[in-house]
């Protein structure tokens, strides 16, 4: 009798294992846990040979990546009249966000989204493909975590107001206070600006586009952590503009926000915890990252389409310091521990290359 009933109770699991993995065959032939789900794969592989030139981390990876901060940011959990998070308002009502002091610059990127966005002919949100494009974006630099992708955001039915996205030249108070308000500790503030390490200037300054913020910028690398805490240089045409500090190499930009987060005794530690630790940094963003991607939306609501997401390529290398300097250039701010050793990249000092413009 007990055999019998072991064995029952086994087949039992075997066809609820069964059911739980049960998977739906999409028209395109790919696989998916949740029909919904089959309709971003036509999307996500246009978005990768159209926008992200066959799935390469460049200009188009940062456009979209900087356009999705840009639309959720517009939310308050005290106030209403913020927006509605993560919800496409930036591109439905562009006629009025865009002319924001904060997104100027974000046009290029709206215009590039455009023809794409038309094309998915209203199968999905203008919320759901901004948000699809950045997570698709960050698969294509090595050394991300999966990012996730919840399905079925809701338009904005009016647009954000001026005054939801922090900028450059804002105080770390300023910045802090108004994350906070949209729902983000100082440590996920630190967690979010990791996509800064595949960025660089977009009309920060119109003389400097394509300007990166670190030397790897096709990289989701540790080496933003690293460069941000060092002492900087006045380089001929490259500073001195609202928004920016001297940069530590030729050809890199340094925001002042940045460069003043990195010091400041409520993220100093949050910022020096990413240095040469690329698990700690691809695993906390990947976590801030989610959270900013359904600002606004009422999570129960959503399907979990994250399998839609390619999976990105490892990041196999460490954190250096620049060829020329040392440990004496680093100006550290966390009093809880000291700066990790690193080594100094080999060769001569040299200068960044700008970010190719699409």
């Amino acid at each position: 009798m007990a055999f019998k009933i072991l064995a029952l109770l086994t087949a039992f699991a075997a066809v609820s294992n069964a059911a739980i993995t049960r998977r739906v065959t999409c028209p395109d032939g790919n696989t998916a846990t949740n029909a919904a789900c089959c309709v971003l794969f036509p999307i996500v592989q246009n978005l990768q040979t159209n926008l992200f030139d066959n799935g390469t981390c460049g200009d188009g990876a940062h456009a979209a990546l900087r356009l999705s901060f840009h639309d959720a940011i517009g939310f308050s959990r005290t106030n209403s009249s913020f927006g509605t998070g993560a919800d496409g308002s930036i591109f439905i009502f562009q006629n009025t966000e865009l002319g924001f002091h904060a997104n100027i610059g974000i046009d290029d990127a709206v215009a590039q989204e455009t023809p794409l966005i038309k094309a998915v002919n209203g199968s999905i949100s203008t919320a759901d493909f901004i948000q699809l494009a950045a997570a698709v974006s960050l698969t294509n630099c090595p050394g991300t975590v999966r990012p996730t992708f919840m399905f079925g955001r809701k338009d904005a039915t009016f647009p954000a107001p001026d005054g939801t996205v922090p900028e450059p030249f804002d105080s770390v108070t300023k910045i802090l206070e108004r994350m906070g308000d949209a729902g983000f500790s100082p440590a996920e503030v630190v967690a979010v600006l990791a996509s800064h390490s595949i960025a660089g200037a977009d009309n920060i300054d119109p003389n400097l586009v394509g300007l990166p913020f670190d030397s790897t910028p096709s990289t989701f690398d540790t080496q933003f952590f690293i460069e941000t805490q060092l002492v900087g240089t006045t380089f001929p045409g490259t500073s001195g503009n609202q928004g920016e500090v001297a940069a530590p190499l030729q050809g890199e930009l340094r925001l002042q926000s940045d460069f003043l987060l990195a010091r400041d005794q409520r993220t100093a530690c949050f910022w020096q915890a990413n240095v040469n630790n690329q698990a700690h940094m691809a695993r906390t963003f990947q976590s801030a990252f989610a959270k900013m991607q359904i600002l606004g939306q009422e999570e129960s609501d959503l399907i979990d389409c994250s399998e839609v997401i390619p999976i990105p390529a490892p990041f196999t290398g460490k954190g250096m310091l620049p060829a020329g300097f040392t440990r004496a250039d680093v100006q550290q701010a966390c009093r809880a521990s000291p700066f990790p050793t690193l080594p100094t990249a080999p060769g001569p000092v040299t200068s960044v290359a700008a970010i190719p413009q699409s």
